[in-house]
């Protein structure tokens, strides 16, 4: 399992914290994803064989946020 916190601009309320926990949490790898609102921040815990970093930014940035 790789274990990824990434910094997302735009976040800024309930809304989007179950968007995107909501979102990425339905990819298929994923074992869990929580949103620090307060520090614009996503953890994804992840098994790195079934899926990459890059697609589960992809799905953020899907959700209007951006990953940076």
């Amino acid at each position: 399992m790789a274990l990824e916190t990434l910094t997302v601009k735009g976040m800024s309320c309930g809304h989007c914290v179950s968007s995107v926990e909501g979102s990425v949490g339905e990819l298929s790898g994923v074992e869990s994803v929580k949103v620090a609102l307060d520090k614009g921040q996503v953890e994804v815990s992840y098994n790195e064989n079934e899926l990459n970093l890059g697609k589960i930014k992809e799905v953020i940035e899907d959700q209007g946020y951006d990953v940076v």
